[in-house]
């Protein structure tokens, strides 16, 4: 018989226990060492992490959105450039390029993935385009075959926003490896979290490495000799030593949550939810590191009200695309410019997903999405 009757959706003290005297000693380490800005602990991280992603270079700054305006900043993306990406991302993506001064050209996304349409992308390249951004979102990595292909067509470089997909797979690639550069975010709620914001930049492309790690700090090479304008995009010792703690774990919780959706699959489809509700997709191929498990339901907020009154937490990524954000106006979308984006922007819920939901609580959950539909 189920005892749970509140279910969060996320809960990083479930995943903190188990770690904390490990952690602690790690900041107590960097604490004791004095030393908080860059460093053995950072240099340590980023060996790490190039083995565990497969690549040359890893970069650790200090977020995911600085991980972006980096690796345009390195790709000398500015007024005049347009950067290719989806309408249908967290805001990062887009207002990196327009902090730039470039404009980024917006297209639809796959309903099925949340992520860009590669044929979009590739009709959607003109002589001003500068870069193409593919997003993996919620941890499900784009259709970058086709879209790397018309990149290299046309002698574009390629950006993966890997934010929200570490350890995601392509066709047996790593996201993070596939583009010129790729971005991660280690903000608390990703699969790979920090204590507060952190950030990395991947490359093959070792001369990319060297301005990425320039253009960190200020741009400067020696101290106070500025060869750019840079930028503070440094990443703290004591988040690269808490994330140090949390890397060797990192597969295992990506396999915990990949079994916590198979489990509300099955558990949806035995409750014959699976026709009232549109479930994630893991195509052929594919990696799915399930950063959140997304449905899509009619009458989305209402399901959503009564989700919150039965105690289950819940969470819209994202209500607004960016062809209608009013602070994007400029760029002279329509507002129904992207039908399949605002739908998926109407329509979609993220459910608890977190690695230690235990099986009781996903029951929980389920049931809850049954009462709320059955109204």
């Amino acid at each position: 018989m189920k005892t749970t009757s509140r279910v969060p959706l996320l809960d990083l003290n479930a995943q903190y226990r188990p770690l904390r005297d490990e952690l602690i000693e790690a900041i107590t380490r960097v604490c004791d060492s004095q030393q908080f800005i860059l460093g053995p602990e950072v240099d340590a991280l980023e060996r790490e992490l190039a083995r565990y992603l497969d690549v040359r270079e890893a970069i650790a700054v200090s977020s995911g959105t600085d991980a972006i305006l980096a690796a345009l900043m390195a790709l000398g993306i500015g007024p005049g450039d347009e950067v290719i990406t989806s309408t249908y991302s967290f805001f990062a993506t887009a207002g990196c390029v327009v902090r730039l001064g470039a404009t980024p050209v917006l297209v639809d996304i796959v309903p099925e993935t949340f992520n860009a349409d590669a044929s979009a992308i590739a009709a959607a390249i003109t002589p001003r385009t500068r870069a193409i951004m593919p997003v993996h979102l919620f941890g499900l990595c784009a259709d970058m075959d086709p879209i790397l292909e018309a990149a290299r067509a046309s002698d574009i470089p390629v950006i993966e926003d890997a934010c929200q997909a570490i350890g995601s797979r392509y066709q047996g690639r790593q996201a993070g490896t596939m583009g010129d550069a790729a971005c991660f975010s280690f903000f608390p709620s990703k699969n790979l979290g920090a204590f507060g914001d952190g950030g990395l930049i991947t490359t093959q492309d070792t001369r990319l490495g060297r301005e990425l790690r320039l253009l960190r700090n200020h741009g400067a090479e020696p101290k106070y000799f500025h060869k750019r304008v840079g930028g503070n995009f440094r990443l703290d010792a004591l988040q690269a030593a808490v994330l140090r703690v949390k890397l060797p774990h990192l597969a295992t919780w990506t396999e915990l949550r990949r079994r916590n959706a198979e489990r509300y699959d099955g558990l949806f489809r035995k409750a014959g939810l699976d026709r009232a509700l549109r479930l994630p997709t893991e195509p052929a191929g594919y990696t799915h590191i399930f950063n959140q498990y997304i449905v899509c339901v009619p009458q989305r907020d209402l399901v959503r009200e009564r989700l919150a009154a039965a105690g289950i937490g819940t969470e819209v990524y994202y209500p607004v695309p960016f062809h209608r954000q009013e602070c994007f106006a400029s760029l002279g979308y329509a507002p129904n410019a992207f039908p399949r984006a605002e739908e998926a922007a109407a329509t979609s819920v993220a459910l608890p997903i977190y690695g230690e939901l235990t099986l009781e609580q996903q029951e929980t959950v389920v049931d809850a999405v049954a009462a709320a539909l059955a109204h």
